[in-house]
């Protein structure tokens, strides 16, 4: 049911007319923020189709076919090979593709295309998600839109995605799209305390270093994150007190060390939090507007020493480093380079 998901009540409200007036599309394109909800509320849509007892047009959440629905088993697999398949959930009419790494696999579109244009097994209609379906290639995205242009009746199919814009044109064109904004911090905040069992303190910074993302703050573990931030507030205290650069490499070469190479990108995004505090500071001095307001002391004094300092510059060249993953750049040679422009060099 919608009421279980928390935030974009617009969509809910879009979602919720769309299947009441039974004019669901059969192309539609979910696109907003990384863990804002969105494969949450396809998987709704797809469960209004296939429930045994709907509740005005709604996914009951309890029949076992909402339940079915719900199961996926993905393999652990480092085989590309075995990601060249639509895995359907324990509900034969509800499947999904996801991607191997950096790529879905055109051979798993095929796979859509040939699945599609079965009968639905049990339901209505089938369904199929496309988890980052800007991860498609030009083979990948050509096979799909072979499909989107002549969709079976009874076949739905849902791409979920963070870069709408990576997507070709022609694919956006055959689809319905629906945007999903980033989810009120309040509301995250409360979701943690009231379902995740997180503690008042807890939630309070999880939801907020969480940028509007569900799925962000679920997965912070608030002891390794504060390590973390320990460890990006250095890189603040050195780009912006001491312009001591070798401190500055020294951090960099434990971000990509063995044991804390796999929080590469979480550290960007917690120094990404600090950097924007210190701006936020030095623009309005309020400290009721930032993230991290347990530091906002040792924030203030960075933000009165940062006079003169291009901190917009910094923000940029974080989302230009993240953009740049999708090529494999070296990240020890990018951190490198990234502190020691902060630090003036």
């Amino acid at each position: 049911m919608f009421s279980k998901l928390i935030g974009n009540d617009n969509a809910k409200r879009s979602l919720k007319r769309l299947l009441a007036n039974g004019r669901v599309p059969n192309s539609l394109l979910f696109a907003g923020d990384e863990g804002v909800g969105k494969r949450q509320f396809a998987l709704q849509v797809a469960k209004a189709f296939v429930c045994k007892d709907p509740i005005e047009g709604e996914a009951c959440g309890v029949c076992a076919a909402c339940r079915r629905a719900d199961v996926f088993v993905f393999p652990k697999s480092d085989k590309g090979d075995d990601f060249e398949q639509v895995f359907f959930s324990e509900h034969p009419d509800v499947g999904t593709v996801i991607p191997f790494k950096r790529n879905v696999r055109v051979d798993a579109i095929r796979d859509l295309e040939r699945e599609a244009n079965f009968r639905p097994y049990e339901a209505a209609a089938r369904f199929f998600i496309i988890d980052d379906a800007h991860k498609m290639n030009d083979a990948a995205a050509n096979a799909l839109l072979k499909t989107l242009e002549e969709p079976p009746a009874t076949s739905y199919i849902f791409l979920i995605t963070s870069r709408p814009d990576s997507l070709l044109p022609t694919i956006r064109s055959r689809c319905q799209l629906m945007r999903f904004a980033p989810v009120a911090t309040d509301e995250i905040e409360r979701f943690l305390i009231d379902d995740r069992a997180f503690t008042h303190d807890e939630a309070k910074l999880a939801a907020r270093l969480a940028r509007g993302s569900v799925g962000r703050a679920v997965s912070v573990d608030v002891a390794k994150c504060k390590t973390n931030r320990e460890r990006m507030m250095g890189v603040l205290r050195n780009a912006v007190e001491t312009g001591d650069r070798a401190a500055l490499l020294r951090i960099s070469e434990e971000m990509n060390d063995a044991k804390n190479k796999e929080n590469f990108e979480e550290n960007l995004d917690i120094l990404e939090s600090l950097i924007h505090d210190v701006w936020t500071l030095r623009l309005s001095g309020e400290d009721t507007r930032i993230v991290n307001t347990d530091l906002a002391d040792e924030l203030s004094r960075i933000a009165d020493n940062a006079v003169g300092l291009d901190l917009a510059s910094w923000l940029g060249a974080i989302e230009t480093m993240r953009e740049n993953f999708a090529v494999n750049i070296n990240r020890k040679i990018a951190a490198d380079a990234l502190f020691v422009t902060m630090a003036g060099a």
